[in-house]
């Protein structure tokens, strides 16, 4: 039986966390390779500390993207807001090692005679949703992303001038018969860029904002607020704390609500079921839930390299299901072709839409009208009710 009353917990970290950073450039890299030639393979790894971004990995695609890296490094810094003493965009400086890609992988993804595309590496992806909030995701990562992603638009907007780019978010939700009721604890940890501030100070800059975001009711007499509780917070960014791509896996995903398989997804082109089949799982757990199949849906997918079709497909409803589980397995088989081609075809994957899911979360967000998001329609819903 599970459990219905009890407190959970969720973090976010803004655009201009190192590794935010990090995943930003990986992913614009991967959306330039993409804009030139969608067929383009693509696994890119940032590394970013004081006055210095590296970038590396292997493509196979135009070669006149490789000499671009360095400008696109310094359009992503400058976006993201970073003109400070030890990061700035014009300032630092660029190394690129980006080289071909394995033949050894290639042999093994790459289509040939009757062999069709092969999945990009072994592993197991996750999908899941919930019916607590209208975006079927869990509710404190959601809000956690929300917090952080408000407030990068009024930094931006200069609305908020005195809030740097550099921000972490942490949300501890009561949940009373299941549904989400009460915020028990927020923490926020804000980059300012006038040092003189002081916690109270930043508290008193972002609540309203806070507030604006968060469901009526949410926030009580009783809510602990830890606003910059360390104090100041003025370095920020890789200058204060290094950064990687693809260290921030549960921010990225369910904020630690459903498992994850490991894999993190900046960087990466779609032939990698690491990011595709997570998408494909997610697109899937969202259908599911969306079609009144269940209340809560956990969906597996497993691959082995070089090897198209999933090894297992595998549905936990945790007891809110309408039908049985092994139906909704054959179901998503039926409504939708996972190998790493039809994923891409039936999600639109070979595009240029990879740069914005680098903060705020690739989950619980609007479809693009240019396809960004694909993942989060519910358009399988009668296909899978009729597959049932």
């Amino acid at each position: 039986m599970a459990r219905l009353n009890y407190t959970f917990t969720s973090e976010s970290v803004s655009e201009g966390h190192p590794d935010k950073v990090c995943d930003r450039i990986s992913d614009a890299v991967l959306d330039a390779f993409l804009t030139e030639d969608p067929h383009s393979r693509v696994a890119c790894e940032t590394f970013a500390t004081t006055d210095r971004v590296v970038v590396g990995g292997e493509v196979r695609g135009p070669g006149a993207v490789i000499q671009r890296v360095e400008e696109i490094v310094r359009a992503c810094v400058k976006d993201i807001g970073y003109e400070q003493e030890g990061f700035h965009w014009a300032n630092l400086k660029v190394n690129s090692y980006l080289h071909a890609q394995s033949a050894d992988i290639a042999q093994g993804v790459d289509a040939s005679g009757a062999k069709d595309e092969g999945a990009g590496d072994q592993g197991i992806m996750f999908g899941y949703a919930v019916d607590e909030t209208p975006e079927l995701m869990p509710a404190p990562i959601l809000y956690a992303h929300a917090i952080l992603r408000r407030l990068s638009e009024v930094r931006k907007n200069h609305i908020e001038p005195a809030l740097g780019p550099d921000a972490k978010s942490q949300l501890s939700i009561r949940y009373e018969g299941g549904k989400p009721v009460e915020v028990t604890s927020l923490v926020l940890s804000t980059q300012h860029l006038a040092p003189e501030l002081t916690s109270a100070d930043v508290r008193a800059i972002v609540e309203p904002y806070i507030r604006e975001v968060l469901p009526d009711g949410w926030l009580t007499k009783k809510t602990e607020w830890h606003v910059n509780p360390t104090g100041k917070f003025v370095i920020g960014g890789p200058d204060g704390d290094a950064g990687l791509t693809g260290r921030k896996i549960i921010v990225d995903t369910y904020g630690g609500a459903a498992p994850h398989g490991g894999g993190a997804f900046s960087g990466k082109d779609p032939t990698k079921v690491d990011r595709s089949a997570a998408y494909a799982a997610r697109y899937l757990a969202k259908n599911v839930v969306a079609a009144g199949l269940a209340r809560r849906c956990t969906l597996q997918l497993s691959y082995a390299i070089g090897v198209a079709r999933p090894l297992s497909i595998y549905v936990d409803t945790h007891g809110t299901g309408t039908v049985a589980e092994e139906a909704i397995e054959a179901a998503v088989a039926r409504v939708m072709d996972l190998t790493p081609r039809g994923i891409r075809t039936h999600l639109g994957l070979n595009r240029p839409i990879y740069q914005r899911t680098a903060a705020y979360g690739h989950f619980g967000r609007k479809p693009d009208a240019d396809g960004g998001f694909s993942w989060e329609k519910t358009d399988l819903v009668e296909a899978l009710k009729k597959a049932v």
